[in-house]
C-alpha cells in the first residue's frame, strides 16, 4: 500500500509539473531566437566540452631515420594544443550562419573606402557569394565592427561548430568529403568546376552544424578574436566566456613548432580551407597566423558574432543599427525588415518610428 501511494503521488507530481511547463511562458532566449538578426544563429547558453584529449599511439622509433623520428615530434606536439578537454561555460550569443561574403565586403569597402583584400581580382575567388579571402585579422576585425558585430571567440566559434554533442565534424563524427570543401585537388566541389577553390558560403547544407551555421568545415580558414597560445587549454583557469590568452605568445612564420623562438604573435583561424587537408577541419583543430598576413596559399577568411545583451533596448539598438547599414546599401528590405525588429522591443522609441517611415518612403518613391 505504502509503494502504490508513492507512485500515485511521483505521477501527480510530474503531472503538476508538465502541466506548469507547458503554461509557461517563452523564455527570454527563446522570446529572443524570433529577433534574430538577419543571417545569424543563435547560441543558447550554457556549457559544452571545449577540446579533445589526444592519445598518444606507442611507437617505435629506434627503427626511425633522423628525419622521420623529426617529423613524428612535429604532429605529435601539433596536436597538443587541442587538449585537455574542459568543460566550458557560454554565455548566449549570436554567430553568422555563414561565412562573410565578397558581397557583403564589397558593402563595406563602398561604405568606408576601406581597400581591397589581397586577391580580389581573382577570378576563381572573387564571386558575390563566395568568402572573401585575402583578409587579414585586421580587416576582418574592421568589417566586423562595421555591421555591428564582433570576431568570434574561439570558444564561440568551438561551440557554434561541435553542438551540443561534441562532434568532431559539423555534421557528425565520420568525415564525409561531400559535406566540405577541402584538401585542393582531391575532388571537384563543383560540377564543371576545374579549378579547385572556395565554394558559395550557402554551399553544402548537409553539412552544417547543429546550430545551422554553414561551413565550419573548409571553405576558408575563419580568423577568431583570440591570441594563439598552445598551451592555453593546460595553464588557463577560464572556465565562463574564455576570451583567450591575455596576448599572444611568439611564434615562427612557418606553421612548425620548431620555429619558436622566432618573432611573431599570433592570432588563432579556425575550421580549415579549401587548399587544406581532411585533418585540419575538425572542429578542435586550432591553428594560427600572423594577423597582418592575407595568404592566399592558407586561404583566410572570416564570419562574425554578437553578444546577446540581457537588456532589450541594447538589442533594439543593435536592430536599427542594422537597418541603417542596410539603408546605406539600399536594400530597403532588409532595412524594414530590422527596424520592424527594433520596434517590436521598443515600439514607442521615436527614433526608430521615424526611420521606418523613411524606409517606407525610399522603398516605395
Amino acid at each position: 500500500m505504502r509503494w502504490h501511494l508513492n507512485k500515485s503521488f511521483i505521477k501527480v507530481v510530474n503531472i503538476f509539473f508538465m502541466v506548469v511547463f507547458l503554461a509557461m511562458p517563452l523564455s527570454p532566449i527563446e522570446a529572443t531566437e524570433s529577433l534574430a538578426p538577419e543571417n545569424m544563429a543563435l547560441i543558447n547558453p550554457g556549457g559544452f566540452m571545449r577540446g579533445i584529449d589526444k592519445e598518444k599511439p606507442v611507437k617505435d622509433n629506434n627503427n626511425k631515420s633522423p628525419s622521420q623520428k623529426f617529423k613524428y615530434a612535429v604532429s605529435q606536439k601539433a596536436f597538443a594544443d587541442e587538449g585537455p578537454a574542459g568543460m566550458i561555460y557560454l554565455s548566449a550569443y549570436y554567430i553568422d550562419k555563414y561565412e562573410v561574403s565578397n558581397a557583403q565586403y564589397t558593402e563595406f569597402i563602398k561604405a568606408t573606402d576601406y581597400p581591397a583584400p589581397a586577391y580580389w581580382d581573382h577570378h576563381h575567388l572573387n564571386q558575390p557569394n563566395q568568402p572573401v579571402t585575402g583578409v587579414n585579422w585586421y580587416d576582418s576585425n574592421a568589417y566586423c565592427h562595421w555591421a555591428n558585430k564582433r570576431l568570434p571567440t574561439e570558444a564561440e566559434w568551438e561551440k557554434a561548430a561541435r553542438g551540443p554533442a561534441g562532434s568532431i565534424y559539423p555534421w557528425g563524427n565520420e568525415l564525409d568529403i561531400t559535406k566540405a570543401n577541402f584538401a585542393r585537388g582531391t575532388r571537384k566541389v563543383q560540377k564543371n568546376q576545374k579549378y579547385p577553390a572556395t565554394v558559395n558560403v550557402d554551399s553544402h547544407p548537409e553539412g552544417k552544424s547543429y546550430y545551422g551555421v554553414y561551413n565550419m568545415a573548409g571553405n576558408v580558414f575563419e580568423w577568431v578574436q583570440d591570441w594563439y597560445d598552445p598551451n592555453y587549454y593546460t595553464t588557463s583557469k577560464e572556465v565562463r566566456n574564455p576570451q583567450g590568452p591575455y596576448q599572444g605568445i611568439k611564434l615562427g612564420t612557418t606553421g612548425t613548432y620548431i620555429d619558436k623562438l622566432a618573432s611573431g604573435k599570433k592570432k588563432v583561424i579556425r575550421g580549415g580551407s579549401w587548399f587544406a587537408p581532411a585533418h585540419s577541419i575538425t572542429t578542435t583543430h586550432r591553428f594560427w597566423n600572423d594577423p597582418m598576413n592575407n595568404s592566399y596559399g592558407v586561404g583566410l577568411g572570416f564570419r562574425c558574432a554578437r553578444s546577446l545583451e540581457s537588456d532589450p533596448e541594447m538589442q533594439s539598438r543593435s536592430f536599427y543599427m542594422n537597418a541603417l547599414i542596410q539603408m546605406g546599401v539600399e536594400k530597403h528590405k532588409e532595412a524594414l525588415i530590422s527596424i520592424n525588429k527594433a520596434l517590436r522591443s521598443s515600439p514607442k522609441n521615436k527614433e526608430y518610428q521615424s526611420l521606418k517611415l523613411m524606409i517606407e518612403g525610399q522603398s516605395n518613391p
